[in-house]
């Protein structure tokens, strides 16, 4: 019986900042009925706050609480690894201030990580910096390995793009924190309080969402509003639970197990 939620947003809730039709109602029934969830994103760029501002914008009675990114999960990992640690960070706000609430000091002068998340303004001479650093030695991580992510326009490079552009130029291969990294879905799960096998992974992409909800044991849902379509399932070795047009057209499902 599915109790609790891990729901993605961009493709799955949103798409370039606009409600996907059918997806605030589905949110709000979550609400009223109490069942637990969370929005489950790997987008680093804007806190727990911001994310629940602009969502509430466009109709979605949500709170920060709701929200749990994988820059919240790299900011818990670098705290694990070691405490009062120091990091070179390029991406928003949303990286910058989950790594300073965790204690770690940003800096560019030998820091012990580099930490790439996402940014719509990637600079060349912070990915060269990040580059020059993670070449002397300092330990290179990334939010998530998303190589694209969709907008209003469509497709962009994204996190997993830039971080393959810094692994080329150092020969160092990045430790990706987000999705589908089970580290950032047991931290969620246990934001919850619930097991996987309770819970289900909607996403809008198989080699993030699915997969993720896959290998943490939880049941999964990809809706086709987002990156993958239906004809590129074919490609993976693996399934998901449930497709769906939508999220809208989730309910019923769950419903009927």
């Amino acid at each position: 019986m599915i109790i609790a939620h891990l729901l993605d947003m961009d493709g799955v809730l949103v798409r370039g900042g606009q409600p996907i039709a059918g997806s605030v109602d589905y949110v709000a029934g979550l609400i009223a009925k109490g069942e637990p969830f969370q929005i489950f994103t790997n987008n680093s760029r804007f806190t727990p706050e911001d994310h629940a501002e602009r969502l509430r914008a466009v109709g979605f009675a949500v709170q920060p609480e709701h929200i749990y990114t994988s820059a919240l999960a790299t900011a818990r990992f670098v705290e694990l690894q070691k405490h009062g640690s120091s990091a070179y960070v390029i991406g928003d706000h949303g990286l910058v201030e989950a790594l300073r609430q965790a204690g770690c000091r940003i800096t560019e002068f030998a820091p012990e990580f580099v930490v790439l998340g996402d940014t719509t303004s990637y600079h060349y001479e912070q990915i060269a910096t990040g580059a020059e650093l993670v070449a002397k030695g300092a330990r290179f991580l990334a939010t998530n390995p998303d190589a694209t992510g969709p907008t209003e326009r469509g497709s962009h490079p994204a996190c997993g793009a830039v971080a393959a552009l810094i692994e080329k130029a150092t020969g160092c291969q990045p430790y990706f924190v987000g999705k589908p990294n089970p580290f950032m879905m047991r931290n969620a799960l246990d934001r919850l309080g619930v097991r996987a096998v309770d819970t289900i992974m909607v996403g809008d992409r198989m080699d993030t969402d699915v997969l993720a909800g896959l290998e943490s044991g939880l049941k999964t849902a990809l809706v086709l509003t987002g990156v993958t379509k239906l004809a590129d399932i074919e490609r993976f070795p693996f399934r998901p639970d449930h497709v769906v047009e939508c999220l809208a057209d989730l309910g019923q499902i769950i419903v009927n197990q």
